[in-house]
């Protein structure tokens, strides 16, 4: 763990941070979030992409993008591509299932910087190799950044569950992480 946080640092200063999962089934490719220059100089900040495995075992990938940044990770074989679509003010893309098995129970959350969190989508369950759309609208509240991720499987990766009983059920304007302000 200390070789990757020092790889992350030296490299982060660079301006491209490179993630080296360990476990799960996440392949043999390098995995890379990517910042360009700080994202918006010269004008060249949109299509910027971010692709990870999540930094940590929760199930929040940790990483806020810009409203101009794509996201695409795989993390416990659910592919997700997600970009915010400022037109209609929604986060539009797709989950796939890379495995040679079925992923139970997909669904997918955005945490914006306002505290708001949209979904859960509502869960599926996804054959081999099937993609699905996702659409999650956002809030009429100012927010500059998001942080998606999908999860798969009952409860939230075996933890406390993120949204106890009844939780996923909140709707997309406000989840249970927002203070209300």
């Amino acid at each position: 763990m200390l070789a990757l946080t020092v790889v992350t640092a030296a490299i982060g200063i660079s301006g491209c941070t490179v993630i080296v999962p360990t476990g799960e089934h996440y392949g043999s490719e390098g995995i890379t979030i990517s910042r360009g220059e700080h994202g918006r100089e010269g004008g060249q900040g949109n299509g910027e992409r971010k692709e990870g495995a999540g930094a940590s075992e929760g199930e929040e990938s940790g990483t806020t993008l810009t409203l101009t940044e794509e996201y695409d990770t795989v993390r416990k074989g659910a592919r997700l591509i997600l970009v915010y679509d400022a037109e209609s003010n929604a986060f539009t893309g797709t989950v796939e299932n890379t495995t040679s098995s079925t992923l139970q129970q997909v669904r997918v959350e955005v945490h914006l910087s306002n505290g708001v969190e949209l979904g859960p989508t509502t869960p599926v369950d996804l054959a081999p190799g099937q993609t699905v759309d996702v659409s999650l609208p956002a809030t009429d509240q100012a927010f500059d950044g998001w942080t998606p991720h999908a999860e798969v499987g009952p409860g939230s990766g075996g933890e406390a569950g993120e949204h106890g009983p009844g939780g996923e059920e909140g709707g997309e304007g406000g989840g249970e992480h927002s203070s209300g302000g």
